[in-house]
């Protein structure tokens, strides 16, 4: 990937009658100068402002990483409600808008560091143009044409992604080393329920997991050791006997209306939903979130803590999908992968993440520190 370039996304998205006749425009700059690299804009029938802008928002994404997918993004938009949607502050209620978030979350995982950034519409008034210059071509009966030259290649000055042979090629700096922790037994692992963001205790075995993985990592030196703020891992970081922080990015999936029932009762009372869940990782639970926006929102608790403790050494508590996340990152697998990984309790999974962009899974689901405890059902 690009070491240190830098993009701007301008987003916006309208509707005439909302819902009526909308269209979206985007644009992507360079952050240093503000040379317009690229636009985008189209008319999308009939559709709310939402929607509308959310369409604006994937197609500046989708023109960013066709320019430079290693690229730090800034996406900046008028939107307050997709801005705080997309940092994930704000649920995504209405079920139109929650597939278009997913694939921006998606999309955004694939690329650098990406933040989102509200702007007054005064300031958001060139990707406020471009979706009604669309809009009007389309009423017209004409199709809309970009003012600037568009080309899916890669820039002259773009650099290519970097890929490492582990063991064998220099990295350009030491990389930064995430030990990641699966919390320990909790009465709703032992049923197999699901668990997001309900509380549950630790069991005294998970205490006594975590006291074993306590164990197994104390004589390890730490730049840091921060939790998601859920009970059961921050329980199994106070076992670590060490001062720790708390990231609210680092929590588990949202599983909605399925918190707390097992998979047969899921199965049961929510087939499609259950169906349509376990074949696209895009698809939230009812009321719930998606493993893509799990995943999203992982990569940017991961880079917050790339950015405080580069070459450094942290070991982070958290759950099944956020690690499973970090996982799939670092080998830049399909998200269809989440699927195909399985993480014990207290399993410790190891994980290089270099500057310049390529990770490198030095250990997965290690569990040989509570080879001694008899775990039921597990």
């Amino acid at each position: 990937m690009s070491a240190g370039r830098r993009l701007v996304v301008e987003a916006d998205g309208g509707s005439r009658g909302n819902p009526g006749p909308a269209g979206y425009g985007a644009l992507v700059r360079d952050a240093g100068t503000g040379q317009v690299l690229a636009e985008r804009a189209a008319s999308i029938g009939t559709a709310t402002n939402n929607v509308a802008e959310y369409e604006g928002l994937l197609a500046g994404l989708r023109a960013a990483a066709e320019l430079d997918p290693g690229a730090d993004i800034e996406v900046r938009m008028d939107s307050k409600l997709v801005v705080e949607q997309m940092s994930g502050r704000w649920k995504i209620k209405h079920p139109s808008m929650r597939p278009l978030a997913a694939q921006a979350a998606e999309i955004a995982a694939g690329l650098g560091r990406v933040r989102f950034v509200w702007v007054p519409r005064a300031r958001n008034g060139d990707a406020d143009r471009l979706a009604n210059e669309a809009m009007d071509a389309a009423a017209a009966g004409r199709s809309w044409e970009p003012s600037v030259p568009q080309s899916p290649d890669p820039l002259p000055h773009q650099a290519p992604t970097t890929h490492r042979l582990s063991g064998w090629m220099a990295p350009p700096a030491p990389p930064i080393t995430m030990v990641l922790l699966r919390h320990g037994q909790t009465p709703l692992s032992v049923e197999k329920r699901f668990s997001g963001t309900v509380e549950a205790s630790l069991t005294d075995l998970g205490l006594e997991q975590a006291a074993a993985a306590a164990d197994r990592l104390r004589g390890e030196p730490f730049d840091a050791v921060i939790s998601s703020p859920l009970k059961r891992a921050r329980q199994t970081a106070d076992a670590l006997g060490r001062d720790y922080l708390i990231d609210e990015d680092l929590r588990e999936t949202d599983f909605g209306a399925w918190e707390g029932m097992t998979f047969a009762e899921v199965r049961e009372r929510f087939p499609d939903e259950l169906n349509a869940w376990l074949a696209d990782p895009s698809v939230p639970p009812p009321g719930g979130e998606s493993l893509l926006s799990t995943v999203a929102r992982v990569a940017a608790a991961r880079d917050r803590i790339m950015a405080q403790y580069p070459a450094g050494r942290v070991l982070v508590v958290s759950h099944v999908t956020p690690i499973k996340g970090l996982t799939q990152l670092a080998l830049a697998a399909e998200p269809t992968v989440l699927y195909r990984l399985h993480l014990d309790l207290v399993s410790i999974t190891t994980v290089d993440w270099y500057s310049d962009g390529p990770a490198v899974l030095r250990g997965f689901n290690d569990t040989h520190h509570v080879a001694h405890l008899v775990i039921p059902g597990e």
